[in-house]
C-alpha cells in the first residue's frame, strides 16, 4: 500500500465534520442567513455535528495526489459517528464524539478496508477522552479559544467569519488553526455543513482539500472475494462480489446472505437456509472471530472432505475480508464439533488458498 507523505498524514488527522445539504441549498442558506453567521460565536458543537445516513462527501485536492478523497458515514451511534475516508492510496476510519462542549476524535485507524462498528467498542470516560482523544473543535466557538493536544500541538479558533469559496458554495466559516514544527493547518467549518476546506502550509508549499460534492442516499460499495466449494473437482472457486452497505448496516448479515448465494449452480452453498452468523469481528489478537448457529452444522449434510471445503470457504472469505490469516470459528460460542471434525478451544482455522481458483 502506498505510503502517505507526512503533511498528507497531518491533513488526515482533521478530515470531515459534515452535514446535510447540497450545492444549491448551501449557497442559498449562506445568502439568506447572514444574521446566523454574524452570531456564530453563540453556536455550539451541535451546529457542526450533523451526519445524515447514506451520505458521501467528495473533496477535491490540490498540491498533492492524496489531497483528494471521499468520505462516507459508516455508523451513527447516538453522540458518536464513524467516518470512512478513501484517498486512492488507503482507507481510514475515525470515530468522533460530541461531549461536554467538545468534538473529540476517539479513534483514527488506517488501512481499514473492512466494515466494523467501532463506535460501540470504545468506552472512554470523559476524563479519558480528554487525555487520549484529540479535540477537533471546542466551545466557546469564538475567536481566541485555544487548547493544546496530547502531542503538544497547539490548536486555536483563529477566526469565526472567514469567507470561504468551494465548489459547493460560498461560506462564512469558522477557522481553526493547528500549529506544530512541521507546518500550519487551517480547517474551515461552516454551520450545518461541517468541514468545507482544509489547507496545510509547510516551507512555502501548500496542500488543500475542498468540499466539491455531497451525494445523498447512496451506499458504500465494497468488492468482497467469496469462496465456494465445488464437489465435482474438489476445488474452491472464488469470485469478487460488489456489496452495498448503507449506514449502520450489519456486515455479518450481508456476508451471510452471499454465503447462501453461489454464483453458479455447480458450486455449493456455504451456509444452509437457516444458518446464521451470530457474531463476526476482528479481535485485538489479530484473529477474526466468527460464531455460527447450530444450523450451520446440522444443515450441512456433507462428508468429511466436502465439510472441510465448506469450512475453508468460510475461513478464506472472512480472513481475506479482514486481511488476516487466522480465523477462530465457533458454533453457539463453543469450539467447532461435527461428526468429522473436532476443534479444541482456542484452536484456529488457517486461511489456505492453495486449492483455490478464480471463477471464470
Amino acid at each position: 500500500m502506498k505510503k502517505l507523505p507526512l503533511y498528507v498524514g497531518i491533513l488526515f488527522s482533521f478530515f470531515i465534520l459534515s452535514g446535510c445539504t447540497n450545492k444549491n441549498s448551501v449557497s442559498q442558506e449562506n445568502k439568506n442567513n447572514s444574521a446566523l453567521y454574524s452570531g456564530v460565536q453563540q453556536q455550539t458543537i451541535n451546529d457542526y455535528f450533523s451526519y445524515p445516513k447514506n451520505t458521501r462527501y467528495i473533496y477535491t485536492g490540490q498540491g498533492n495526489e492524496y489531497a483528494s478523497y471521499t468520505a462516507y458515514v459508516d455508523y451513527i451511534n447516538e453522540n458518536r459517528v464513524q467516518l470512512r475516508s478513501n484517498n486512492g492510496g488507503t482507507e481510514m476510519v475515525k470515530v468522533l464524539e460530541k461531549k461536554d462542549g467538545e468534538l473529540i476524535q476517539l479513534l483514527a485507524r488506517g488501512e481499514t478496508y473492512f466494515r466494523e462498528n467501532f463506535t460501540q467498542n470504545l468506552s472512554l470516560s470523559s476524563a479519558e477522552s480528554k487525555s487520549k482523544g484529540e479535540i477537533l473543535l471546542k466551545e466557546p466557538i469564538v475567536k481566541g479559544t485555544t487548547w493544546t493536544l496530547t502531542d503538544n500541538r497547539k490548536r486555536t479558533i483563529s477566526n469565526v467569519e472567514v469567507d470561504v469559496t468551494t465548489p459547493t458554495g460560498n461560506y462564512k466559516a469558522v477557522e481553526v488553526m493547528t500549529e506544530d514544527t512541521g507546518g500550519k493547518t487551517l480547517d474551515y467549518y461552516a454551520p450545518n455543513v461541517g468541514l468545507v476546506k482544509m489547507v496545510f502550509n509547510s516551507n512555502g508549499s501548500e496542500v488543500s482539500s475542498s468540499l466539491s460534492q455531497i451525494e445523498k442516499n447512496v451506499p458504500l460499495i465494497q468488492n468482497v472475494k467469496f469462496y465456494y466449494p465445488n464437489g465435482n473437482d474438489g476445488k474452491l472457486y472464488f469470485t469478487n462480489k460488489k456489496l452495498s452497505f448503507n449506514t449502520n448496516d450489519i456486515t455479518r448479515q450481508i456476508l451471510e446472505k452471499e454465503f447462501k448465494n453461489p454464483p453458479q449452480g455447480n458450486l455449493g452453498k456455504v451456509m444452509g437456509v437457516n444458518a446464521k452468523i451470530n457474531s463476526l469481528y476482528l479481535n485485538q489478537d489479530n484473529r477474526v472471530y466468527i460464531d455460527l448457529s447450530q444450523a450451520f452444522v446440522s444443515e450441512m449434510n456433507a462428508g468429511s472432505g466436502y465439510e472441510s471445503m465448506i469450512l475453508q470457504s468460510v475461513v478464506n472469505t472472512v480472513g481475506g475480508y479482514y486481511g488476516v490469516d487466522k480465523v477462530y470459528l465457533t458454533v453457539n460460542g463453543n469450539p467447532y464439533v461435527s461428526g468429522h471434525i473436532e476443534m479444541k478451544r482456542g484452536e484456529d482455522f488457517n486461511v489456505n488458498l492453495r486449492n483455490s481458483v478464480e471463477l471464470k
